[in-house]
């Protein structure tokens, strides 16, 4: 199998799952037990908050584990909110954030909150003037994401922090990370946001983990799950210690040799646009920079049936985001693309094991796909 979808699951390590199975076996104490199972149990927990706090950038006590990404992007909506609810009721995010984010908007607007969804250019930049612009003083929460899933596109989330303050000091600054993080070089204390939501399974740690990150201008942060005190009272239940042990363990990995793992990404990708170039007609969507994505378009082959046939040949790769399973993507209707070009659009998204040899056998077989099939669009 050639598998070329690592923006929506990567695959895990040998080392990280036996990893796993080591806490399951031999660690299996109850970290908020008093005895020394509990104990030793409360220390590796610790020891890997701190793991995946240094690759951060951040402070230990400011990195708290939940349970995938998506709980961190709305864990960081309803901290900003209790926050700032004697300041307003508007919200400013983007048009092509991932459904965790666009969809508790969409509840959001249901409690009266004002929604303000900033869309991309052509290319899927959106400039840190047009975000800062949407900014008022009732304005409560900036929510722009770290990389994009679709288009690979880098967002500029320190030039918005360093931009807020001089338009509304107390609008707080969220940023889901889960395509940047470990992907492309950045460090919490530089971002300068107030929540950075993290994921381990995309970058190959398990399913079920993730993180939040929790700013110093957070005061007394709301709590996402009250109950047994855990991750200081801020989000209760028992550690799920297996899943953080992988967590840590794959964020060690990926940080060997982590120069080289980006340098060879962004070689792939590269290679990958040189090949897909080669197919008529092909339209490469929007230009983002991230190593790891890269979307194109055949306008006139439904993207669906491309998946399928490569899947049938054993080549992995994506309609878009997984989360949208089959339906159409906000991202491609927010950058404007014609009917016959938003139907053709397929990901390709690279790890640092992807080979030239993968990315050939893609090209080819997307080639065969142009010249066998007649468009239908």
């Amino acid at each position: 199998m050639i598998y070329l979808d690592h923006a929506a699951t990567t695959p895990v390590p040998r080392a990280v799952a036996e990893e796993m199975v080591r806490v399951l076996t031999e660690e299996y104490g109850n970290p908020s037990s008093q005895y020394a199972y509990g104990r030793r149990a409360k220390s590796l927990v610790e020891d890997c908050r701190g793991t995946v706090a240094q690759a951060l950038g951040c402070e230990t006590a400011r990195l708290f584990f939940t349970a995938c990404g998506t709980e961190s992007d709305n864990w960081a909506f309803t901290a900003a909110l209790w926050q700032n609810r004697r300041v307003g009721k508007h919200i400013v995010t983007t048009a092509v954030e991932h459904s965790a984010v666009l969809e508790r908007c969409r509840w959001l607007e249901q409690d009266g909150y004002e929604i303000t969804r900033i869309l991309p250019d052509r290319d899927g930049n959106i400039p840190a003037e047009k975000v800062l612009k949407a900014v008022r003083p009732d304005t409560v929460l900036v929510s722009v994401m770290l990389v994009n899933n679709e288009t690979g596109n880098v967002y500029p989330i320190s030039e918005i922090a360093a931009g807020l303050g001089a338009k509304n000091e107390k609008t707080l600054l969220h940023t889901d990370a889960v395509q940047g993080f470990l992907k492309i070089p950045f460090s919490a204390k530089t971002l300068g946001a107030d929540f950075i939501a993290l994921s381990a399974h995309k970058i190959g740690g398990p399913k079920g983990i993730g993180a939040l990150y929790i700013g110093g201008r957070v005061r007394a942060p709301r709590p996402l799950l009250p109950g047994g005190g855990q991750e200081s009272g801020f989000r209760a239940g028992t550690e799920a210690t297996a899943q953080i042990a992988g967590f840590a363990k794959a964020v060690e990995l990926r940080l060997e040799d982590f120069d080289v793992k980006l340098r060879h990404m962004a070689e792939i990708k590269a290679y990958a646009v040189e090949r897909l170039g080669e197919i008529p007609d092909l339209k490469f969507v929007a230009k983002g920079t991230a190593p790891h994505v890269l979307s194109v378009s055949m306008p006139g082959y439904p993207s669906q049936n491309v998946v399928n046939e490569l899947s049938e040949a054993g080549i992995c790769i994506s309609a878009g985001s997984a989360c949208h399973q089959g339906k159409p993507s906000q991202v491609t209707a927010a950058l404007g693309l014609e009917k016959r070009e938003a139907a053709g659009v397929v990901r390709l998204s690279f790890g640092p094991e992807t080979t030239k040899e993968e990315i050939d056998a893609a090209a080819d077989a997307l080639h065969r796909h142009h010249d066998a099939r007649f468009p239908m669009l």
